[in-house]
């Protein structure tokens, strides 16, 4: 068959993932440890908001390394279809946190600016400014490094962990402006700053939230991957038609159910081998594809 491709080398996608999860930790162990101490010192109480941000992602990648070896796990007698949606739940947990984070820090902010105790507060110190522009150059960093793995990996929870990244760099963007008012004499804008850092938080948690749901409830694959499917089982001359394809996500991976027509002629060795062989060509050629179940109709 043409559309037959020969599949780059996998790489183990557990130590993979592992591995880039591993470094946002320590990441942001040392950067929550930094804005914490900024805050406090500076006297920046949107600082010290977006420490308790970051001591959130480390939460979310210890999740995220053990939802994925779960998700590895091998199918059994009981699970015979694997364990991979529990990475989706594994982002649902972390669309959580994210959550139980952004209402936090909103609440604390909303309480200050109701209260006015803001204005007795000391002016933030240049040391809070400076953890406001580095947490910005390292959560960015964090995000692309942790996208691109995501992408190549075709990992759901990796991009999750990606957009919590970005959420904590947005947040952070939020606490630089505050700290800068207030700084330049506006009090209110460090607490301001934590309800823009609450927004941020909220949004990533949904997005995350949502995708997470979609793989959970058989959610349907691109239109742009179901017309390469198509492609490639009609470059087999036997096919005279297609006449069903449904796909479906299961957690990273993805189910195809395939009806096709062939000459009614054949024997059934001849439509089970070339039944076989459109099989075997769409596993090779999409790797995301982790079972193909094909129905033959005589034409």
């Amino acid at each position: 068959m043409s559309c037959i491709t020969k599949r780059p080398e996998d790489r183990s996608y557990q130590s993979s993932v592992e591995k880039v999860s591993g470094i946002g930790i320590a990441g942001n162990l040392l950067l929550a440890g930094f804005k914490l101490v900024a805050g406090i010192v500076g006297h920046s109480r949107a600082m010290i908001s977006d420490a308790l941000h970051s001591a959130s992602d480390i939460a979310g990648g210890i999740i995220v390394v053990i939802g994925v070896r779960i998700s590895e796990k091998k199918e059994d007698r009981d699970h015979p279809y694997g364990h991979e949606r529990l990475e989706s739940i594994a982002s649902i947990l972390l669309a959580v946190i994210l959550l139980v984070a952004g209402l936090a820090m909103g609440s604390s902010s909303v309480e200050t600016l109701v209260s006015g105790s803001y204005r007795d507060a000391p002016v933030p110190g240049g040391i809070a400014l400076a953890a406001a522009i580095v947490s910005i150059l390292v959560k960015e960093s964090m995000y692309w490094m942790t996208l691109r793995r995501a992408k190549a990996l075709n990992s759901e929870v990796l991009q999750a962990e990606a957009l919590h990244h970005r959420s904590d760099s947005l947040s952070s963007i939020g606490s630089l402006a505050g700290i800068a008012g207030a700084r330049m004499g506006i009090r209110s804008m460090d607490a301001a700053a934590g309800l823009v850092i609450c927004a941020f938080i909220l949004k990533s948690a949904y997005d995350i939230f949502r995708e997470a749901m979609e793989k959970l409830i058989d959610h349907r694959s691109s239109d742009e991957m179901e017309e390469r499917i198509r492609n490639c089982v009609s470059s087999c001359e036997e096919v005279k038609r297609i006449d069903l394809l449904r796909t479906r996500e299961f957690g990273r991976k993805v189910y195809v159910d395939l009806e096709i027509s062939m000459d009614g002629s054949l024997t059934l060795e001849e439509a089970h081998s070339t039944a076989e062989r459109i099989h075997d060509a769409l596993e090779e050629q999409f790797p995301e594809i982790k079972h193909v179940m094909i129905h033959m109709n005589p034409v």
